[in-house]
């Protein structure tokens, strides 16, 4: 299947629209009820595309100007009345989620799970999750830049319509201030006091867990825990350094009898301290999560905080000065943590930990989607450094990730990597059953084929190797392929995800935002110019330089000064030329071919100049 971004992005809010707007009115909710994350979701999968594509904005200047996307938004209604029914998504969305004292609320509500202990408590179901952080962080950057360019639009209209709407916009962003910012500010609180760093002894079982996953050649107990503390030592050095507000004092990094990993727990630590900068209830509450770093919770943690700092939220007055502080401080986690598990994934001198697959958590743990979480990571590190060091390696480790779960090979009857897909890997929240003594709850995650696609097409940013570049690319078509065969194909939610849960046309949101975000990255992959290597530009430098040559002989055997046939042949030639020598440093195949042609042609005039004088 050939990926078209743009296409499939327009047919994606198509069918979303024809799901969740019926009647005039929007309706919430999906196949796993409405939650904060659930309803973040499902309105991201409209205001991610506009706020990150210039293409897809939905201001109505640029609706104006874009055919298709006005056609699919028509439903909506035209001109301003686009903005109008976005704003009032917004508005219900933060009325819901934010309490009566005005504290925003993230509790994962139905996403939490029965984990065999019995079904979550409905004080459980209330309580905070990363994922709900993670997901609100993007929503209110996105909702921030949707409304202020909205409001720049409006500021130049007259209409009464223009001037309610102008007016509501204001309440959910004041100059300083309103329910945005408010839920921004906690969602990145939350963010700071999740984050944890675990140093278990290397005596301990969780130590000897670490120990065995990196000891890859079977060397010395001793000498690992050494070569692994120096590996490890700038790290530990940064986060003793670097993390201090909203974390446990009582932590010594430079201890190199204790093991160091770090990353996003479930919910905020239990052993999180205060962060003095933030007034509410979230810089305070006590955490129930445990000092371990879940993967997938980091990973959806970190795509957040990309999004926080991204090049794209770097407009003026975006962030208020509190916030730019607690902006600088997830981001220096976040590099901390992405540098532990690039490291971590390549340790030693043989074989990558990450290339003996499944990879253990320090739990015991173990699956092949663990493995796919650290080689995000490690694809990530790679495009933050524009680095191809190991890539070859790496995608060696996506294809066989692939391979594995069923995306590349054929599933067979009974197959264990089903489950991998539907309903996914099962968390165990551990410390939830501390809240008032209910069981501990699960959390499914089933994002592995749409992880897949979107590391691809960011790796592919990287490749300078054709053939790696197409093998990623394959890889990519391969997933798209699995996910196209997972579309709803009935019921009110036709051409949205997921068709595996059995007997539930309903659209499962996680599912069909993380397919939105993969079109996204394809449509930014896609917009970069093609590969340029030097050996390819060294190529069509020596056709255009041979043509040149030729050219320039041709011109001293023409006699006549005026515009005759031969001289207006020529003259193409030059031009086409001129052009081949203006792209070859970023198309060199296209100035090679343009070269070849003018060869050609030359060679075609040398050819008849020669048959004319025998």
């Amino acid at each position: 299947m050939r990926i078209r971004p743009r296409q499939q992005l327009l047919d994606l809010w198509r069918a979303h629209l024809h799901t969740s707007y019926r009647d005039d009115t929007w309706v919430w909710g999906g196949r796993d009820g409405r939650n904060a994350i659930s309803d973040a979701e499902q309105l991201m999968c409209l205001l991610y595309p506009a706020t990150e594509l210039a293409s897809f904005a939905l201001d109505p200047d640029s609706v104006a100007t874009s055919d298709d996307v006005a056609a699919v938004m028509s439903v909506l209604g035209d001109d301003i009345r686009i903005g109008g029914a976005l704003v009032g998504m917004i508005e219900e969305f933060f009325d819901r989620y934010t309490d009566p004292d005005g504290e925003p609320m993230f509790g994962g509500g139905s996403y939490f799970r029965d984990v065999g202990h019995g079904e979550a408590s409905t004080e459980q179901r209330d309580l905070d999750v990363v994922d709900a952080y993670s997901m609100s962080l993007s929503l209110c950057i996105a909702a921030l830049r949707f409304l202020r360019g909205l409001q720049r639009y409006l500021h130049h209209e007259v209409r009464r319509e223009a001037r309610r709407l102008l007016e509501r916009i204001e309440l959910l962003m004041p100059v300083q201030g309103g329910p945005v910012r408010a839920r921004l500010t906690a969602a990145m609180t939350g963010l700071i006091r999740s984050f944890v760093i675990h140093t278990p002894p290397f005596a301990s079982p969780e130590g000897e867990e670490i120990l065995a996953l990196v000891n890859q050649t079977g060397a010395a107990v001793k000498d690992v825990i050494v070569d692994f503390s120096a590996a490890l030592e700038q790290i530990r050095v940064q986060a003793s350094n670097d993390v201090r507000s909203g974390h446990a004092t009582d932590i010594d990094l430079r201890d190199n009898n204790l093991a160091f990993e770090c990353g996003w727990s479930w919910s905020i630590d239990t052993r999180a301290g205060e962060v003095t900068e933030v007034k509410g209830r979230i810089a305070t509450q006590p955490g129930y999560a445990v000092t371990e770093p879940y993967l997938y919770f980091t990973l959806v943690a970190l795509d957040g905080i990309k999004d926080l700092y991204s090049q794209r939220t770097q407009e003026p007055d975006l962030l208020e000065p509190h916030q730019l502080q607690l902006a600088e401080a997830l981001k220096r986690r976040a590099e901390l943590t992405q540098r532990y598990w690039s490291t971590i994934s390549r340790f030693g001198t043989g074989r990558w930990p990450l290339e003996d697959l499944p990879w253990r958590t320090s739990d015991g743990k173990q699956s092949d989607y663990y493995s796919l979480a650290v080689t995000a990571f490690l694809i990530q590190d790679l495009l933050d450094r524009e680095s191809t060091t190991d890539l070859a390696r790496t995608v060696a480790v996506l294809t066989q990730l692939a391979q594995r779960a069923r995306i590349l090979n054929r599933e067979v009857p009974d197959d264990p990597a089903a489950a991998m897909h539907h309903p996914g890997i099962t968390l165990t929240l551990k410390g939830s059953d501390a809240v008032n003594s209910g069981p501990l709850i699960g959390y499914y995650v089933g994002d592995f084929t749409t992880l897949m696609l979107k590391r691809s097409l960011q790796a592919a940013r990287l490749a300078l190797d054709i053939t790696l570049r197409e093998q990623l690319y394959d890889l990519a078509a391969a997933a798209m392929d699995h996910m196209l065969s997972r579309v709803i194909s009935e019921g009110t939610a036709v051409g949205l995800w997921d068709s595996l849960a059995p007997g539930d046309p309903a659209p499962s949101w996680f599912l069909t935002e993380r397919m939105m975000e993969c079109l996204v990255v394809a449509h930014t992959t896609f917009s970069r110019p093609p590969l340029a290597t030097p050996p390819m530009v060294e190529r069509a430098v020596y056709r255009i330089s041979e043509a040149e040559h030729l050219l320039n002989q041709e011109m001293l055997k023409i006699s006549d000064a005026g515009s005759s046939p031969r001289r207006r042949q020529l003259a193409a030639i030059e031009q086409s030329l001129d052009r081949a020598r203006a792209i070859m440093t970023k198309r060199p195949l296209t100035a090679e071919s343009l070269a070849g042609d003018a060869l050609l042609r030359l060679d075609a005039l040398a050819y008849a100049r020669e048959d004319a004088t025998r």
